[in-house]
């Protein structure tokens, strides 16, 4: 008599309890990251009326591909002025369908995070005195561009205030998997229940002890006399980057070049595996002594920072106060593809 741990059967009779087929839950092989994505993009548009359909579909090369926004877009009326089809226009079934797409493009943590940005917006909704921007968890727009499947061109994006996830699949294979934006206001909630929770970990503390451990020259170096790095650019595929070289990877020491690694990483692993893997291959690739690190200000203290190499350009914006006020306590965060975003060349 054959067995299975318990476990497995526990996962066995949650997931057929949920629907999923028992050779799903055990197959060998999991499909690769973008035939996930393609399947998930299809179920999604399967699920839409004609109208509905006609909202979050367009063709590969229709400019809104390349123009994401991070921050809200609304009329002066207070109506949403974003492509896309809005989360909030959706039925159960439909939003789940939704974040399945955005747990394709996510791993377990990314994905978390997403969520805990989207509910953010109910929390700034709350506590926000005069609001410039509608709060809403509703407005995040999901995006398909061209038709999914493993041939040809075709992409996907949802985004919002303070989340964007993209995507770019040629003939089956994830070809950019930028841009990918996270923010969070607040960046430390400090007043309430929830006081003291983060949800962009690692970010601020790895960069404070990065620049902690650097010599006196080591940090003249690394530190620019600007007020702040230029704001994280948006409505633009090709990235612009700031003039300050920053101090190589080449003149670090290798436990500084492992904060380094471990700050890139905290941008990456955001990403699924398979795509985070492809991430530092291209960076081992093209030379880990090569990249670059920059910094305005003081971390935890009102700071911009920016990371680059070869193939990317990663950047930290925490200058501007929260809803309640306190400064320094807003942060944008972004991963991109260099020289372009959506595998964009020139």
């Amino acid at each position: 008599m054959n067995r299975i741990s318990i476990s497995a059967r526990f996962l066995l009779v949650v997931g057929l309890a949920a629907g999923i087929p028992a050779s799903s839950l055990f197959a060998k092989d999991t499909p690769p990251v973008a035939a996930q994505m393609s399947m998930a993009a299809q179920q999604f548009l399967a699920s839409l009326s004609p109208e509905q359909k006609k909202k979050a579909s367009f063709e590969f090369n229709d400019p809104h591909r390349t123009g994401w926004y991070f921050m809200p877009k609304q009329d002066k009326d207070g109506n949403y002025t974003r492509k896309g089809l809005p989360l909030e226009e959706m039925n159960d079934d439909q939003r789940k369908a939704a974040l399945a797409l955005l747990r394709s493009g996510t791993s377990a943590s990314g994905f978390e995070q997403t969520q805990a940005i989207i509910g953010y917006e109910s929390l700034l909704k709350e506590v926000e005195a005069k609001p410039v921007f509608a709060r809403k968890p509703g407005w995040y727009f999901v995006s398909i561009f061209g038709t999914p499947g493993n041939t040809g061109k075709w992409g996907w994006r949802i985004e919002g205030h303070h989340m964007v996830a993209s995507y770019t699949i040629n003939n089956g294979e994830v070809l950019s998997p930028t841009p990918m934006f996270f923010g969070s206001n607040p960046g430390i909630i400090k007043d309430g229940p929830k006081k003291g929770q983060v949800i962009l970990p690692g970010l601020q503390e790895t960069a404070a002890d990065l620049v902690k451990s650097f010599t006196d020259e080591q940090r003249k170096e690394a530190h620019s006399d600007m007020k702040q790095f230029p704001e994280i650019e948006e409505n633009v595929g090709i990235v612009k980057l700031s003039e300050a070289k920053g101090i190589p990877a080449a003149k670090l020491t290798e436990a500084q070049q492992a904060i380094l690694w471990k700050l890139m990483d905290v941008y990456i692993n955001r990403m699924p595996t398979a795509v985070g893997d492809a991430e530092r291959k291209a960076i081992k690739a093209a030379g880990f002594d090569k990249v670059s690190f920059a910094y305005t200000g003081e971390p935890l203290n009102g700071y911009t920072f920016q990371i680059v190499g070869p193939t990317f350009h990663a950047r930290l914006l925490n200058v501007q106060p929260d809803g309640w006020g306190n400064p320094n306590n807003h942060i944008h965060s972004v991963w991109r593809r260099l020289p372009g975003d959506f595998g964009l060349e020139k």
